[in-house]
């Protein structure tokens, strides 16, 4: 059984001020929420973990293969009006914040587009809640603000303005993201870098990331 619901993401409408972006409540059908929170990966501290360094449940396996799939690329494309052909999806998966997190920036160029599923059962907190901005210096001059809520999707298309940023957070916040990428390069670069991460945070938890993998 499906645990997207790609109808509500088609009738979801694009927004383009100021940038090319849509947010998604109940992307993820609510029967599905549970299931895939239950099987979440257990996260050994802050920072990005690349899908396949991750042990996670079935549900959350099948999520990642179906947004994998063919029909949601075609939706992504046909919505943003790009040709994803041969455009190859990398997968990250987070579940803490830290107060240096956040920071305003646009992603890499490597990227077409950004996805971002938040897993969050209840979120009450000010903090954390990614922002649509209009500027690089302003984390208060924002189009969209986006609560972590389980099953919310923000997706926006990379550009040079393309800013983003929340308000500091401190704790859980457990969002999944991916990307279409520029090439099979990019892929295989991401794949070693978020290796080396990994490996580099069982050693020392407190490892700085890069803000570019920030959302």
């Amino acid at each position: 059984m499906t645990a997207i619901n790609l109808k509500k993401f088609a009738a979801t409408p694009l927004n383009t001020d100021p940038y090319e972006y849509l947010i998604v409540p109940g992307f993820l059908k609510s029967e599905a929420i549970k299931k895939i929170d239950n099987d979440y990966p257990s996260l050994p501290s802050a920072g990005s973990f690349a899908i396949s360094s991750v042990k996670a449940g079935a549900a959350f396996t099948e999520l990642i293969s179906e947004m994998s799939g063919k029909s949601v690329q075609m939706a992504f494309a046909e919505k943003f009006g790009i040709d994803l052909t041969g455009r190859p999806l990398t997968a990250t998966v987070r579940g803490f914040s830290q107060l240096k997190d956040g920071r305003i920036h646009t992603d890499t160029p490597s990227k077409i587009l950004t996805l971002l599923i938040y897993m969050n059962t209840e979120w009450t907190n000010s903090g954390g809640r990614l922002r649509v901005l209009r500027s690089a210096d302003n984390l208060q001059d924002y189009a969209a603000e986006v609560p972590p809520e389980a099953g919310t999707l923000l997706a926006f298309r990379r550009s040079e303005r393309s800013w983003h940023g929340h308000e500091q957070f401190h704790g859980m916040r457990k969002v999944i993201q991916l990307n279409w990428v520029t090439s099979r390069k990019v892929l295989q670069r991401e794949i070693r870098r978020h290796k080396i991460s990994a490996m580099l945070k069982k050693i020392n938890p407190f490892t700085q990331n890069s803000k570019r993998d920030i959302g």
